[in-house]
C-alpha cells in the first residue's frame, strides 16, 4: 500500500499556520481541528512543522507565554516528508526511526496532504482485516 491510497480515503486537506503566528493560535487550531500537528508555511512553501509535543515542551519551559511566542521560534525546521508513491511500511520505519508522528506528503514541491502515525496504523489494520477475511473464506471453502 502506498501513501496516495491513504490520502485518497483520508483527503488532501492540511491545516497550516505561518511562522509569525503565535503558539497560542497554533494550539487553538490543533484543538479546533482535533489534530496533532500543523505544517508551517510561508506562502505555498512548507518551512517546518509544529506539533502538540512542541507546544507541551514550550508550556513546560515558559508557562503563560504561548500568546507572545511565535511559531517560528519553536517549530521543527528539519521537515521530514513523504511522497504519494512511498510505501506505508517504509514510512512507518521512517516515523519510528525519527520518533515523529506526522509526515507531510509532498508532490513536485507542493504540499498534497499529511499522514499521521494513526493513519498508517489504521491502513495496516484494514489490510490485515481484509487478509483475515480472505484466509477464513479460503479455509472454509477448502474444507
Amino acid at each position: 500500500m502506498k501513501m496516495e491510497e491513504i490520502l485518497r480515503k483520508k483527503g488532501h486537506d492540511v491545516v497550516t499556520i505561518t511562522e509569525s503566528q503565535s503558539v497560542l493560535d497554533a494550539a487553538k487550531l490543533l484543538v479546533d481541528h482535533n489534530i496533532g500537528g500543523l505544517v508551517v508555511t510561508e506562502g505555498d512553501h512548507p518551512t517546518g512543522i509544529l506539533t502538540e509535543r512542541d507546544i507541551l515542551r514550550l508550556t513546560a519551559q515558559s508557562p503563560g507565554e504561548l500568546g507572545s511566542i511565535q511559531v517560528g521560534a519553536v517549530m521543527t525546521r528539519e521537515l521530514i516528508t513523504a511522497s504519494p508513491e512511498d510505501r506505508v511500511a517504509d514510512m512507518m520505519a521512517v516515523m519510528t526511526q525519527n520518533k515523529i508522528r506526522h509526515l507531510p506528503v509532498m508532490e513536485e514541491g507542493r504540499l498534497t496532504g499529511i499522514i499521521s502515525i494513526g493513519d498508517l496504523v489504521n491502513a495496516c489494520r484494514a489490510v490485515a482485516e481484509e487478509e483475515n477475511v480472505h484466509m477464513r473464506q479460503y479455509i472454509q471453502g477448502a474444507g
